[in-house]
């Protein structure tokens, strides 16, 4: 057995230096100085005797063996922060620190109902958020930076466990006084694919909406994608096409102060399903079981 083996703190500089490319930012996102994370590094390449790490005054490049490194450093930081939340979870629950990536069709919608009900019933609860697409968000996940996911499904997420939040049904958005207005409900098959507006990729949001009009042709138009559902809801108030909008959008009023309507779709694939999950094996499960409780409860 080695007499030396490399710190945490050590394998955190390294992770961080993989994630974000510059010593600089890295060092940042490690709250150290950029010469305290080089010499740790630099410490590990000694420790370890190999170069991990090939630096020049443009380009940090990992050389092979330290990109092999940094995959088994993930794994020995996750089952480190496993180690602490053992102990955290045989304390109260929902007392202590989460860390809960959201993704952005859901974030501005559905957390404004919840969080000031966590903050008033669960004070010892620090919730610390951060909006993600939801492929960010699950490789987050599997590399320890958050703690568990709100996310809606389907999506490969991988080895995970998850609780139910409930269903969330998606309508079309149309100009109020559009002429293919329909009186009740539309068709798939009435969507001009021309005109129809989309998140740009990596919005889950996008494949769901898809998946719903069962069309493999209606890929939305390329010239027109917006960044948020907010930003497609004014595209559509200008005239621009048609786009699809989940129920919890509309309930929470994003299209309040504008022209546009929503209607339903005539389609037996019309919801996405919204879930929480987390690592599979977390000593912690028990906690997201109960925090999906309170997301469940609105």
């Amino acid at each position: 057995m080695s007499t030396y083996l490399p710190t945490i703190k050590q394998l955190q500089y390294l992770v961080a230096l993989h994630e974000h490319s510059h010593f600089g930012r890295a060092a940042e996102a490690s709250f150290v100085s950029q010469s305290t994370l080089s010499a740790g590094i630099r410490e590990l390449e000694s420790l370890l005797g190999t170069t991990l790490v090939e630096r020049t005054r443009r380009v940090v490049r990992f050389t092979p063996l330290g990109n092999q490194v940094v995959e088994k450093a993930h794994r020995l930081l996750r089952e480190a922060e496993e180690l602490s939340e053992l102990v955290q979870a045989a304390g109260k629950p929902l007392a202590g620190t989460v860390r809960m990536s959201v993704i952005p069709t859901i974030a501005p919608f559905l957390l404004p109902k919840i969080l000031p009900r966590l903050r008033r019933e669960r004070p010892e609860l620090k919730l610390f958020l951060r909006e993600e697409t939801s492929a960010d968000a699950v490789e987050s996940l599997q590399h320890g930076r958050v703690d568990c996911v709100l996310l809606a499904l389907p999506f490969p997420t991988g080895d995970v466990e998850s609780a139910a939040i409930g269903e969330d049904r998606l309508l079309i958005a149309m100009p109020k006084d559009d002429p293919r207005d329909p009186p009740e409900s539309v068709r798939p098959s009435a969507i001009d694919e021309g005109r129809l507006l989309m998140l740009e990729d990596g919005h889950c949001l996008r494949d769901h909406a898809l998946a719903a009009c069962n069309r493999p042709e209606l890929k939305g138009n390329a010239a027109m994608i917006g960044t948020s559902l907010h930003t497609l809801v004014q595209m559509v108030d200008n005239g621009l096409g048609w786009t699809m909008l989940p129920q919890m959008a509309l309930d929470a009023g994003i299209l309040t102060g504008t022209d546009v309507v929503a209607r339903p779709l005539t389609t037996s694939s019309d919801t996405r399903q919204i879930a929480l999950i987390w690592r599979t094996g977390s000593p912690r499960s028990e906690e997201f079981q109960l925090l999906a409780e309170e997301l469940r409860a609105g």
